[in-house]
């Protein structure tokens, strides 16, 4: 959850993006210098969580990104201010993002609501696998710590707000917000989209505890306990690390790109985020609506071409 300058910076960031919006279209000269502030207000914020990433949470994937993205917002911020006017699909994304995330991480009420609700969900699917941990109150106070007992010792895991899909829901519903199209297909897409992912956070959440309670991944044990600077005594963290920040997280990325295409075919227009967030990263134009539709045209001509290929003689 931001807190301290992290908090700021994201609040910030998140302001000045919707007054940018809001002076773009009064004023192009004062919404377009609103807009780069923000983007670079927005790099800052990256800067202070990549430590975090690195070596409190110890994901590289996270890490990584979060690498990336400061030099990315500086650049983006900088692309803006020079003329390229597509980014503002990007700026709404962002803007839409942290409308979403933000709350969260500031209103108690949603905050605990949705961490204890997340919790209850996922205790239902780990008694789904035959586990029936305690479900105890944590050192906040909530109810989202999960205490199985394997071997002879007490292994605790506990769902925080990163457990609650909430940082994916929101990247998607401002994919699918900030561009121009028919609400309905806008619509169509959230419904695509959302309870999937909703439903897929779930199953990681399950898989992590249920890995790590009846701890599946004790493999490598030295070598994971260096990689992840697991302390001496806590070895047992390995099968936690490596069903977390391995093996889920790299399922999660394949998941949420999986997901993209689907959307992107349901609401071409979507592309134009992803066009620019690419440019950003790689200073090329990448037609990506072109190429969704060409692998839609492909498959659909692979499916013609089967359902011919299982015709003959005597069908009518």
């Amino acid at each position: 959850m931001p807190q301290g300058p992290t908090g700021l910076l994201a609040w910030l960031s998140v302001g000045l993006f919707l007054m940018g919006l809001v002076g773009w279209r009064l004023d192009r000269r004062a919404g377009r210098t609103l807009i780069a502030i923000a983007w670079l207000s927005f790099g800052a914020f990256w800067a202070i969580l990549t430590p975090h990433f690195l070596f409190v949470e110890r994901s590289a994937i996270e890490g990584v990104g979060s690498l990336i993205a400061v030099p990315a917002s500086v650049y983006a911020g900088y692309l803006f201010w020079r003329g390229r006017e597509s980014i503002i699909v990007l700026t709404r994304a962002i803007a839409v993002m942290g409308l979403i995330y933000l709350p969260a991480t500031t209103i108690a009420p949603v905050f605990d609501g949705l961490i204890e609700l997340t919790t209850r969900q996922v205790a239902v699917g780990i008694g789904v696998m035959g586990y029936t941990p305690t479900v105890v109150s944590g050192a906040s106070g909530l109810l989202n710590t999960f205490v199985f007992t394997t071997d002879g010792q007490q292994l605790e895991t506990f769902i925080v707000l990163a457990c609650t899909g909430l940082g994916s829901l929101a990247i998607f519903a401002g994919l699918i917000t900030a561009v121009r199209a028919p609400v309905e297909r806008k619509l169509i897409a959230l419904a695509l989209s959302l309870p999937l992912i909703y439903v897929l956070n779930l199953v990681r959440n399950v898989w992590i505890a249920v890995a790590f309670g009846d701890q599946w991944l004790q493999y490598g044990v030295p070598t994971m306990t260096q990689l992840f600077g697991i302390p001496a005594g806590d070895e047992a963290l390995v099968s936690f690390y490596v069903a977390d920040k391995i093996i889920a997280q790299s399922a999660s990325v394949v998941a949420l790109v999986v997901i993209t295409v689907l959307v992107v075919r349901r609401l071409p227009e979507a592309a134009q985020v992803l066009e620019e967030a690419l440019f950003v990263l790689t200073r090329r134009e990448i037609p990506l609506e072109e190429l969704f539709a060409d692998l839609g045209s492909a498959s659909s001509t692979t499916a013609e071409d089967r359902g011919q290929a299982g015709s003959g003689p005597g069908d009518d």
